[in-house]
């Protein structure tokens, strides 16, 4: 059973659309690479008591460690510092408190991922650096079905929704905020 991971789903193609020039469905693609990772996670726990912290399991721990300290954080902070602001400024009088309570969830979502990434992460660090560890598939399956269920609202109602409601500038400032964000636009640029 392989351990590795790819970067596009094979068949997907929205990967190959997917840019900062899009930055919705820049999105939607993380999600799939979240997807991935989760997979790989749970693909790891059997793999770890069935051959430990083999060069495989040290590789598909390195991988997930980097996704998940790097990327993820990245992607929250995409949502909650400009896509949910812009969409709570595009709405007005009581549809807005829907979208707030919608944007309130998925940050506390995100907050819910910070807690058990924090417990996996020391159990992939061990892996990663050789030693035995065990990862327990609980927790794992926990960690997986809440990205599940918060994915699913993400595409289901907030992605369509700033689909709807976000002119081109609104997407143009959420578009170049994910590019300072990784680092490829200096900070000066507006």
């Amino acid at each position: 059973m392989a351990l590795t991971t790819t970067i596009a789903a094979p068949g997907s193609s929205s990967a190959a659309s997917a840019s900062f020039a899009t930055p919705l469905e820049m999105l939607g693609e993380c999600h799939r690479r979240v997807e991935r990772q989760c997979a790989t996670l749970a693909r790891l726990v059997p793999h770890l008591a069935e051959h430990g912290s083999d060069r495989a399991a040290r590789e598909a721990a390195s991988a997930v460690l980097r996704y998940f300290d790097l990327a993820g954080p990245k992607h929250h902070a995409d949502e909650e510092e400009d896509l949910f602001p812009a969409l709570l400024e595009s709405m007005a009088g009581s549809d807005a408190v829907c979208l707030r309570e919608l944007t309130e969830s998925l940050a506390a979502d995100h907050r819910e991922f910070e807690r058990r990434w924090a417990a996996i992460r020391r159990t992939l660090q061990e892996v990663a650096a050789g030693r035995a560890a065990r990862l327990e598939a609980a927790e794992v399956q926990g960690y997986a079905d809440l990205y599940s269920r918060h994915i699913a609202r993400e595409e289901g109602e907030l992605l369509p929704m700033a689909a709807r409601l976000l002119g081109d500038a609104e997407v143009e400032r959420i578009s170049l905020a994910m590019q300072r964000r990784r680092g490829l636009l200096p900070e000066s640029l507006p």
